[in-house]
């Protein structure tokens, strides 16, 4: 099982080859491309990452089928990420 913040990244390194995901993503965290970078060591950014794949069943499953991820790694990566430490919601 990965950790939860490499599953996170492994979202947003998915997220980068879906265009029209992407800048839905991009539009609803007020991030741009070229903060991207600086925002992906913050583990409340990684939660909201792991936050938006799992606001959406079939962008989730989109994801674990082209990743190889199994889901319940993802719900995994959210309940740590998401925990009362590191509040990610966007």
């Amino acid at each position: 099982m990965k950790s939860a913040d490499e599953t996170a990244i492994a979202i947003l390194g998915w997220l980068a080859s879906e265009p029209d995901l992407l800048g839905r993503f991009l539009a609803l965290t007020g991030t741009d491309l070229s903060s991207l970078r600086h925002a992906a060591r913050d583990p409340g950014f990684l939660a909201g990452v792991v936050d938006f794949l799992m606001g959406h069943e079939p962008t989730l499953l989109a994801f674990c089928e082209a990743t190889g991820t199994l889901p319940q790694d993802v719900v995994y990566a959210h309940a740590v990420l998401s925990g009362p430490d590191n509040p990610g919601d966007f």
